[in-house]
């Protein structure tokens, strides 16, 4: 089994700048990767972000690319979402996950159901 849990979420204004971090315990040494993704009321879950534990290879959807960063201590097996500029838009429930496979295609990395284990979520608004 393994647990993720978010944390860093909050109230910003528009163009500020917030922190998430996904601590992750359990059964973590043979995952490949974590990804985050959000969630606005009434929308379909979305991709952000996604990061592999060997390499730190990285990926970005086209709508964070440039303000947002992923990264990856693994010695503390936590993530992070480093988010700038922040929008109205960004505002949503972001989730860290969990992957065992290896995609050779990033495209795989943005998919919900590529991932294995999800956390709680933490809540990001952001006014305007």
């Amino acid at each position: 089994q393994v647990q993720l849990v978010e944390s860093g979420g909050g109230l910003v204004q528009a163009g500020g700048s917030l922190r998430l971090s996904c601590a992750a315990s359990g059964r973590t040494t043979s995952s490949v990767g974590m990804g985050w993704f959000r969630q606005a009321p009434g929308k379909e879950r979305e991709y952000v972000a996604a990061i592999t534990w060997s390499g730190g290879s990285t990926y970005y959807s086209d709508s964070v690319k440039g303000r947002f960063t992923i990264s990856r201590d693994n010695a503390k097996n936590t993530v992070y979402l480093q988010m700038s500029s922040l929008k109205p838009e960004d505002t949503a429930a972001y989730y860290c996950a969990l992957t065992y496979t290896y995609y050779t295609n990033s495209y795989y990395y943005s998919r919900t159901d590529s991932y294995d284990y999800w956390g709680q979520g933490t809540q990001v608004t952001v006014s305007s």
